[in-house]
């Protein structure tokens, strides 16, 4: 049986899990299953592995490639696993390689290390990556990697460029993304996710230009929440998503503004309160201010309380 591209799987909450290391920091892949165990269990429709909050950036090719099997074999094809590439475009070709081996689904390129490339480098760089598997990959806007809507149009003809997840937040230019796209290719089925940290906080917004996919770091930590909010934005209940935004998901913002790498570090953290200890991060990030861990206990349990 043929299996369906991932743009037709890739419809609900989409869970970004942490990697879970042991008290001597090497990774713990047993802990990792778990938390991946218990986001497909939650109502997860993807697990997108080994990516920004999953701190790709501080694996080594071998651990990364473990923890895709990993989730790969607690997914069992329950859901697609997407995992994280990046770096220049040699390294990211072998840690897509990497990912293929392992029975991934498809990859989430980040952005190339280090360098501020133009559109014809960019270009260059996600159709190396595209040819170098048979996985389709979407592309991640952000930082030194923002596209112009040509080029994304360009991208699209890519059998195997699945879509963009925008981690930039300019509506203007994500509306002549969505408008250059539907005109150089009309019918072609190409996916856009808000990927802003805390993108429930904009998915009003986003919804208003045809981008209703979104990344959930809170589902990582507060699952219940998550899945309500992502109920009531699905299901149109929009007094629901503004009490939630209003009371729990801009105060976390709020919070999570209040420290480098809180995109990370405090979700990692949140994951420790509910009890499944997956360890600190790995410099050069480094661990919430006390006090911040105790302000997120408090959040979550007020955004519980919302829900009754």
């Amino acid at each position: 049986m043929t299996t369906p591209p991932l743009s037709a799987r890739l419809d609900g909450l989409l869970f970004f899990p942490v990697t879970a290391y042991g008290p001597d920091g090497a990774l713990d892949t047993d802990v990792f299953r778990a938390h991946v165990r218990g986001g497909i269990d939650g109502g997860a429709a993807a697990v997108f592995a080994c990516c920004g909050t999953g701190e790709f950036h501080a694996l080594t090719p071998e651990e990364f490639g473990a923890c895709v099997s990993a989730a790969v074999a607690e997914a069992a094809g329950r859901v697609p696993v997407v995992a994280g590439t990046g770096y220049g475009t040699a390294l990211a070709v072998r840690y897509a390689r990497v990912a293929e081996e392992a029975g991934a689904d498809g990859l989430l390129a980040m952005p190339p290390y280090l360098v501020a490339p133009g559109q014809e480098g960019l270009r260059a760089h996600y159709t190396a990556l595209a040819d170098a598997t048979g996985l389709d990959v979407i592309v991640y806007q952000r930082d030194n990697a923002v596209l112009a809507p040509a080029t994304v149009a360009e991208l699209a003809r890519h059998p195997r460029i699945a879509g963009l997840k925008d981690g930039v937040g300019d509506l203007d230019l994500m509306q002549r993304i969505v408008s250059a796209v539907r005109t150089a290719e009309p019918g072609r089925e190409f996916l856009y996710f808000n990927g802003l940290p805390t993108a429930e906080l904009t998915c009003l917004a986003y919804r208003g230009i045809g981008v209703g996919l979104y990344s959930s770091a809170a589902f990582c930590f507060a699952p219940e929440i998550a899945a309500a909010f992502h109920r009531a934005f699905d299901g149109g209940d929009d007094a629901t998503v503004r009490r939630l935004i209003d009371g729990f998901y801009r105060p976390l913002a709020e919070l999570r503004d209040k420290g480098r790498g809180y995109a990370v570090s405090l979700v990692k953290a949140g994951v420790r309160l509910r009890g499944l200890d997956v360890g600190g991060v790995r410099p050069p990030l480094s661990e919430p201010d006390g006090a911040h861990v105790e302000e997120l206990s408090a959040l979550v349990e007020r955004g519980r309380a919302l829900l009754a």
